[in-house]
């Protein structure tokens, strides 16, 4: 069977449990649904996900508080990364059959002075931080200093990033988004090779409530070939972008994009776009699991965004036609009770449906994301390149 319209939803950074290849990564214990049941003592009210499958993913060892179901509607399994990193970028260029093979530059000790002075040379502001640090944090140490001095606050993570946080009131964000495209623009290439340049404004009057806007924008790397979206694109198809999509392609093979401030915000775009008359993928990210609540080590706040995510899919499938396909994954992994603050290797869950489908099944162990994008190309007869394999024939 062939679908008209394929919905994406990657539910940023919810990981169900730790890849084979974790300990390569020190992540061995990682698991973000497992460890959010558990905080929850079995009051992690997700009914929809429950009936979809989630927990018949890894039905030995079922999430706390979410069932195992004997019939359920989605088709269900997890998938392994095969990037060489644990980014958005990397999850979401391999679900397009673009996995990312060379490492991207990881500055664990701060970014080197060549570097900064060109950034301050540029912006004619001094940079101050420059070291790994908690983004809510940051603003908090040193956000008053930034509304005294203009100063830049700069900072890093375990993932290929570089932060540029500022208070709107004190660098406009038409300012600011200059600098981190001037930055952007000298981190391609080696020695930098940096994934994600991001500016991170944020507002309020003292650093007891300053808060980030969702005026944070993304600066990706460029895909360094085609992706899928881009062959859907190229064939005549639209694809609709919502949320931190549009950032992480650079644009590239979008025909509507929009941005977005939450993750209700982007489940109120996805279910508007599912009322459009299109023919299609849409693809949505939900950033806030992975801002809001992992890295921040929220395990609380991370188990009530899910919930609230699971509120809205019941609108979505409510809508949801005979011939859509609604496929939900992530991109990595999070876990609010594992160590540090940075990205976890899991594997991810993969759960499809639509009301044409009979009672699911499982779909196994997917070796790589870019199965989901070799079963949108199937879908719509598309030529890919042979990354992934569709399992748009196991849905029946």
């Amino acid at each position: 069977m062939r679908f008209k319209r394929v919905f994406g939803i990657v539910i940023d950074s919810v990981g169900i449990g730790e890849a084979s290849d974790a300990k390569d990564f020190g992540d061995v214990g990682a698991d973000t649904l497992g460890h959010i049941g558990a905080h929850f003592k079995g009051d992690l009210n997700l009914p929809n996900l429950e009936k979809m499958g989630l927990s018949n993913i890894r039905e030995n060892n079922p999430i706390e508080g979410v069932a195992v179901v004997a019939a359920p509607s989605a088709f269900y399994g997890k998938m392994h990364e095969t990037s060489v990193g644990k980014d958005s970028m990397d999850g979401h260029w391999e679900m397009m059959g673009l996995p990312v093979t060379e490492p991207l530059g990881f500055f664990p000790q701060g970014f080197p002075a060549e570097l900064v002075k060109q950034i301050e040379d540029f912006s004619g502001r001094k940079v101050i931080v420059n070291k790994p640090y908690s983004g809510t944090d940051v603003i908090h140490d040193y956000g008053e200093h930034q509304m005294a001095t203009g100063d830049l606050i700069v900072y890093t993570s375990g993932d290929s990033v570089l932060q540029i946080a500022a208070h709107e009131d004190v660098i406009p964000l038409e300012e600011l988004y200059k600098i981190c495209e001037y930055a952007r623009s000298i981190t391609i290439d080696q020695p930098y090779r940096i994934g994600r340049i991001i500016a991170r404004p944020y507002v309020g009057p003292d650093k007891d409530h300053f808060t980030r806007t969702a005026n944070r924008h993304d600066f990706a790397l460029e895909p360094t070939d085609e992706t899928d979206m881009d062959r859907l694109k190229a064939a005549g198809y639209d694809v609709l972008a919502v949320g931190k999509i549009n950032d992480i392609f650079s644009g590239h093979g979008i025909t509507e994009g929009v941005h977005t401030e939450s993750n209700a915000d982007g489940m109120h775009h996805t279910i508007a776009n599912a009322g459009k008359d299109f023919t299609g993928f849409s693809f949505t990210n939900l950033v806030d699991f992975d801002a809001m609540y992992g890295h921040r080590r929220n395990p609380q706040g991370y188990g009530e965004a899910l919930m609230a995510f699971d509120q809205q899919l019941g609108d979505l499938l409510a809508i949801l036609k005979p011939d859509d396909l609604l496929i939900i994954t992530a991109d990595h992994g999070n876990d609010p009770g594992f160590k540090g603050t940075d990205h976890t290797r899991e594997y991810v869950p993969l759960l499809a449906y639509s009301p044409s489908l009979p009672e699911g099944a499982s779909l196994g162990i997917r070796q790589t994301y870019a199965d989901f994008g070799a079963t949108v190309l199937d879908n719509f007869e598309v030529d890919g390149n042979a990354v992934g394999t569709s399992f748009l024939g196991e849905l029946s």
